[in-house]
């Protein structure tokens, strides 16, 4: 395994899709740096030699952001649409899709299990109701129902 900028490249994958291991860095940033450096697409990564793994460590350093940076940046960004309680920000403060998807029938990714919110039936609500105060007269010891009678 090669270690690249922070993540674990594996030996046995060609080197187009294990520089895609890295967050930030995609298929097509991937081919974009490998033209840049001059390295065929179809080779592995264990196939390598150091000369060209710094060259594509100087490549992608000088030109992308990537793992804790632009995680960084990207947080920094939702922070800062909060603080200044635009629409985008509200969203994201009530984990609702940011951008313009619907809620009605969708968006289970983001919003969670669903939760059930409305009106019961009163057959339902009466059920409930006597669980709870059932539950509460049998912890009571038998002498006090008597005493009541």
């Amino acid at each position: 395994m090669v270690r690249l900028l922070g993540a674990q490249l594996p030996d046995d994958k060609r080197i187009e899709y294990a520089l895609t291991f890295l967050y930030g860095i995609g298929l097509s940033s991937s081919d974009k740096i490998l033209n840049q450096v001059k390295i065929n697409k179809d080779r592995q990564v264990k196939d390598l030699t150091e000369q060209e793994i710094k060259k594509i460590i100087e490549v992608i350093e000088k030109n992308y952001k990537i793992e804790g940076n632009l995680r960084e940046k990207i947080t920094g960004d939702i922070k800062r649409l909060k603080e200044i309680g635009s629409y985008r920000g509200l969203r994201h403060f009530r984990n609702l899709p940011v951008r313009g998807q619907r809620t009605r029938s969708n968006a289970r990714t983001k919003r969670g299990k669903r939760k059930t919110v409305g009106a019961l039936r009163k057959e339902i609500w009466a059920k409930m109701e006597q669980g709870k105060t059932g539950a509460g007269e049998a912890a009571k010891p038998a002498e006090d129902k008597n005493k009541n009678k």
